[in-house]
């Protein structure tokens, strides 16, 4: 994520000595934050927080579909994130996964934001980021219009449609920034989630909700390879203004 701004954790420059921070105090099934009230009859789609408040969970998610150069054989698919709150002078980090032996890499995509924001036990002020524009435009966009036609569409059927209905439901419970970025790119908690999708797709695991995250430990092994030696993971949110 070098240079974004908005998504968490972004300023650059050489990580502080030491072992990078393990993190335990989140409870691994379920990822508690304070009780937000939703207002009645709030539209139930994408809330964006109010300037200047900051978001409450980042939830960086990626997806994966294994052999989709196959048509004939069955193509196994796993979606994955790294869910993070900022508390006192830290980051508290936990990670979750899923697969599917036969699936796409759209439905991973939508089951990618149904397993992140499904772990949230009370209503959050969220920032969701993912490369997958077919999510990000299609929960902010397409989902609209949809809803409005009787979740129908011209020229055809809706597909994964009862995975978008089940993500409009929830998404209503959350005050959510959905923020696209561009993948294999260099943004170190994306390529995370992208390793956790594949490795789900390859060995068929979920995680079976929050768990203790593996990223510290992954982000020393890249750093071993020589890269993001500019990624400081101890720096507080940055916001735009």
């Amino acid at each position: 994520m070098n240079g974004a701004r908005g998504i968490g954790p972004l300023a650059e420059g050489r990580p502080a000595p030491g072992a990078v921070k393990r993190f335990s105090r989140m409870a691994t099934r379920g990822f508690p934050c304070p009780a937000r009230r939703i207002p009645s009859g709030a539209e139930p789609l994408t809330l964006v927080p109010a300037p200047g408040k900051d978001p409450l969970i980042y939830i960086h998610a990626d997806e994966s579909c294994l052999g989709n150069q196959f048509k004939a054989r069955a193509r196994p698919g796993g979606a994955a994130g790294l869910l993070e709150t900022w508390r006192g002078e830290e980051w508290i980090c936990r990670d979750f996964w899923i697969s599917e032996p036969d699936t796409t890499n759209n439905r991973m995509a939508i089951r990618s934001a149904l397993e992140g924001l499904g772990a949230l036990k009370k209503p959050c002020a969220v920032t969701f980021v993912s490369d997958s524009k077919y999510l990000v435009d299609g929960i902010t966009k397409w989902v609209h219009g949809w809803r409005r036609q009787g979740w129908k569409k011209r020229g055809g059927p809706i597909q994964n449609l009862e995975l978008w209905q089940a993500l409009h439901r929830l998404v209503g419970r959350h005050e959510i920034t959905w923020r696209w970025v561009k993948g294999h790119a260099g943004h170190a908690r994306n390529e995370y989630a992208n390793d956790l999708a594949v490795k789900a797709a390859q060995e068929q695991t979920r995680s079976g909700g929050p768990v203790e995250s593996g990223f510290p430990a992954w982000l020393e092994g890249q750093r071993e390879k020589g890269r993001y030696l500019d990624f400081m993971e101890f720096t507080p949110p940055v916001f735009e203004s």
